[in-house]
Formats: structure tokens, sequence, C-alpha cells
């Protein structure tokens, strides 16, 4: 078994994370939603123009984690306006955490949350907090295992459909 590598993403990489963005995305929520709001999502969340922008927000970081030379997951952390909601100059948010179906229970996730924490505290950040959806049973027992709790929720929009995510932090 060759080691798992998480290693930084660069506009290099555009068509990779594009690649394992949709196909994890698709694993994850395809079952409980329609195709329609998946394709709409998929064609919106992932198109050239948005996730170049992301790419190079200087705010915003990418992370792969690699078996060999095979992308297998991806992290994506923000801080300052580039949070998705709170803008806590004092917090780093956990926006994505996706791995391949075939490697989960491989601490390939694990892997890329210990990236995101260690960012945390090199940068100093008072806390981490990230979104999850209420239905992820699977990601809100990963987060509480490694101490997170929840303080609120707010709506994700995925297509048409109106979603609960809880909203969870760590304090650092």
């Amino acid at each position: 078994m060759t080691a798992i590598v998480i290693t930084p993403v660069t506009l290099d990489d555009l068509s990779k994370l594009q690649q394992i963005g949709k196909e994890t995305f698709y694993e994850t929520f395809a079952e409980t939603n329609t195709a329609e709001d998946m394709q709409d999502y998929l064609a919106k969340s992932f198109s050239d123009e948005k996730v170049t922008s992301e790419l190079t927000n200087p705010e915003s970081a990418f992370y792969f984690a690699l078996e060999g030379n095979r992308v297998i997951g991806y992290l994506k952390i923000n801080s300052g306006q580039a949070q998705t909601e709170i803008k806590d100059l004092n917090s780093l948010e956990i926006e994505r955490i996706y791995v391949l179906q075939e490697f989960q229970g491989r601490k390939v996730g694990q892997l890329l949350y210990n990236k995101a924490l260690s960012v945390a505290r090199e940068r100093n950040f008072e806390y981490l907090w990230l979104g999850v959806w209420e239905k992820n049973e699977k990601a809100i027992h990963f987060y509480k295992k490694n101490g997170f709790e929840t303080f609120d929720q707010h709506v994700f929009v995925l297509g048409t459909d109106e979603q609960v995510d809880l909203m969870m932090r760590l304090k650092l």
C-alpha cells in the first residue's frame, strides 16, 4: 500500500480538482437528491470560472490527498472574507473534506482534517468551523469525534432543494 500524501493544489491542477470535486460530491449525495438538482449544482459549483476564482483567492486553499499519482480526496479551507458565512478574522472554515468512497475508512479524511487543524494552529486562529448537512450522519460523527460541537444551522440550497446544514465549531 502506497503512503497517502497531502499536497497543495495549484491552478495547474484545475481539471483534477474539478474531477475529484464532482466525483466525490456525486458519490456522497446523488442517492438523496434529484438528478436535476445534482446536475445544476455540479455545473455551477465546479465550472472553470468558479473553481479558478476559488483557486486564485489568497484567503482560500485547497489540498489533495494523493495515493501515488491518484487524487483520492481533497480539502478546501477559507479564512477572512473567503469564508462562506462567519467571516471572523479569528476563525478558519473547513468548507470541504471529500474522499472517494473506495478510500473511505482508510483515515484519508482524518489526514485532510489534520492539515486544516495544522494550518489553523500555525496561523493562530481561535477556532475552526464548518457546515455539514444534517442528514450526513457519517460526517457529523467524524466531526464530533474530532471535538466539534454544533452551535447553529443554516440553509444550503442544492439546485431547487433547501437543505439544513448544522454549523459546528472547534475552539483551539
